[in-house]
């Protein structure tokens, strides 16, 4: 099924992905390291190569990494709410931010916000956004690790890391802390759309990639969930779109959480949504980061 509702023009998405891809989509390949299914659980979300840890001491390294238009900075900081260092990787145009609406990137199992950049060329992608007329914002990746995006038994906490350490770090950033976007992949796909459930009024809209989402507890991930009660405690799939939320949700069809994405599609009634080839790899989630940036930029400027 095609994407609908596409602000911008059809052109300026075309001329979009056409530069992103000029640019070399050099990260990780679907032949070399990308992650697959394991054979023992195919509905498990699968875990991603090695990940490269993030440097510093809480505060932005040395100098920020210049990506054409974009600057990437990092950053690390003690998270109480996680009980651990934890990076978070901001990706935002140079120059004055002062105000700069912001998306939320939440990364999929076995990954960080370190690897979340080169794993599907975010930084490029957000260089190509700019270069044909995109409404610039910031995309900021935070560490979540292999937590499903929610509170668990052990105390570790994302969700209150997000809301209680890393908002307030963006005003010092130039950064709107109100009205943000949230996109992701895998575990962070279904991430992103809990978040929006749980916080409406801070989320206006979201674009996931093969959200990791399962019919009941039983089908489930090992680990995904602490228990029956848990995963009935942080429902995305059969529940209705959150009012003032817009969804874009993209899959694969040889994905295998391709019938859960559809059904997601529809109880949340996703404004543009994608379900052309593809499978549950970096290189299906490269190819729709283009739309995605795109659409996330126009809820995010309808919001301002």
């Amino acid at each position: 099924m095609p994407s609908r509702a596409v602000p911008p023009s059809r052109r300026v998405l075309l001329a979009f992905a056409a530069t992103a891809v000029g640019g070399g989509l050099a990260g990780c390949s679907d032949g070399s390291g990308a992650p697959a299914p394991p054979a023992s659980s195919p509905s498990a979300a699968p875990a991603s190569a090695a990940t490269t840890p993030v440097t510093g001491a809480g505060t932005p390294a040395a100098s920020a990494v210049a990506a054409g238009p974009v600057e990437v900075s990092r950053v690390t900081f003690a998270s109480a709410a996680r009980g651990r260092q934890v990076g978070m990787v901001v990706i935002a145009p140079g120059g004055s931010r002062d105000g700069l609406p912001a998306c939320l990137v939440l990364h999929g199992r076995g990954d960080d916000a370190e690897r979340s950049v080169s794993l599907l060329n975010l930084d490029r992608h957000l260089t190509a956004a700019l270069a044909v007329g995109v409404a610039p914002f910031a995309l900021v990746a935070v560490d979540g690790g292999e937590t499903y995006w929610h509170r668990r038994a052990s105390g570790d906490d994302p969700e209150k890391m997000i809301i209680d350490e890393v908002l307030p770090r963006f005003a010092g950033l130039g950064l709107r802390a109100t009205r943000l976007a949230a996109t992701g992949w895998s575990m962070g796909g279904y991430g992103a759309l809990l978040l929006a459930r749980r916080h409406p009024g801070l989320v206006v809209a979201v674009a996931a990639s093969s959200p990791a989402m399962w019919p009941s507890y039983g089908a489930s991930a090992p680990g995904a969930f602490d228990s029956r009660a848990d995963f009935a405690a942080h429902p995305v799939l059969g529940t209705p779109p959150v009012p003032g939320v817009s969804y874009r949700i993209d899959c694969g069809a040889a994905d295998p959480f391709f019938a859960v994405s559809r059904q997601a599609a529809r109880d949340l009634a996703a404004s543009e949504q994608n379900f052309g080839p593809g499978g549950h790899t970096p290189g299906y989630w490269r190819s729709v980061a283009p739309a995605q940036l795109a659409f996330l930029s126009g809820a995010l400027s309808r919001a301002a």
